[in-house]
């Protein structure tokens, strides 16, 4: 028998429970990891608390990272062996499997063996937000040399993971947050700028900073009320892709300001990474370079113990973090 964590109703973080169940062998094209870390998203709240896109079908385990050791390997797989030090990339369905346990079985073409100077805590904290950054930022929004990038939500793990990307080719971060009480910590994470957006004109110091052309790239996980002015503060033919819903506020749609600036906005999720082989591999490859080189490294906020699982949760619902919240096991 294994413990792992599952849900058998929807709700707040109480309904985590911590189940002895049997974990079957990995099928041909999987490999089974002995678990060491944990990385938590927010998606995982979200499906918790019945507002992510997929359904729950009880008792539901949950999660998308981890990081271990490999335990067994699949008939058909191929360059991975018993004893490789490995991390998971998310998988499509937050319920496949489940990455909150001890053991968990994966398929082959979601693991990587990560550089040897990361922790298990680290590793843990890398696919989910680096994926989702390179997706939007490198492979469809094309972020070059130069070019300005609003990043908001900026202080979790993703917007911290979309620093780095942005930096790494040359962008210049615009890091936006409701009050300034996080701002010289997003400095000393990587942005260029913050602006405090109950607190500043967001428009006016983009366009400030940006010598009046605006941005580009808008990344952006919240939607509702903020929607306009970032749509007002991005440059001529700029891209907004909107990854989240944050925001329980309905989401308006700037027409004027998309028509005259014949801006593109787009709905994007990492699945459209993982969902096809060759983008994976282009992330796979941009990430792990990036991790190996020095110029990506996850920033963790807080590690708590397996046992705890609850108040990891509690602890990223509660917004106080800068970076990525793990589980150690």
């Amino acid at each position: 028998m294994t413990r792992v964590v599952r849900i058998h109703e929807y709700g707040d973080a109480s309904v985590l429970r911590i189940d002895d169940v049997d974990v079957p062998a990995p099928a041909a094209n999987e490999v089974q990891i002995k678990v060491k870390a944990i990385g938590i998203n927010r998606a995982e709240v979200m499906f918790r608390n019945h507002a992510y896109l997929q359904e729950a079908h009880f008792p539901s385990r949950l999660g998308y990272e981890a990081s271990g050791v490999i335990e067994l390997v699949g008939e058909a797989v191929e360059g991975f062996a018993i004893g490789d030090v490995v991390s998971v990339i998310p998988s499509q369905d937050i319920t496949n499997g489940g990455t909150y346990g001890e053991l968990v079985n994966v398929q082959s073409r979601l693991v990587v063996k990560h550089p040897e100077t990361l922790s298990f805590e680290e590793a843990a904290a890398v696919w989910m937000p680096y994926v989702t950054a390179w997706g939007a930022l490198i492979e469809q929004a094309k972020l070059s040399q130069g070019e300005a990038v609003i990043i908001s939500a900026a202080s979790s793990s993703v917007g911290i993971a979309a620093f780095q990307v942005a930096k790494l080719v040359g962008a210049t971060v615009i890091a936006t947050t409701r009050t300034g009480a996080k701002r010289q910590a997003l400095l000393d994470a990587g942005a260029d700028h913050v602006v405090a957006t109950d607190e500043e004109d967001l428009v006016a110091r983009v366009l400030e900073i940006t010598d009046g052309i605006g941005a580009r790239v808008v990344f952006d996980p919240v939607g509702g009320p903020s929607f306009e002015p970032l749509t007002a503060s991005m440059a001529r033919g700029g891209i907004l892709l909107e990854y989240g819903v944050l925001s329980a506020n309905p989401t308006p749609f700037p027409l004027l300001t998309v028509l005259s600036k014949s801006l593109t906005l787009k709905g994007y999720l990492y699945t459209e990474v993982v969902s096809d082989d060759a983008i994976l591999e282009r992330a796979k490859t941009f990430i792990t370079d990036g991790l190996v080189s020095g110029a990506l490294k996850p920033l963790i906020a807080r590690a708590f113990a397996f046992a705890d699982i609850q108040n990891a949760h509690r602890f990223l619902e509660s917004n106080e973090q800068i970076g990525k919240v793990v589980v150690t096991l």
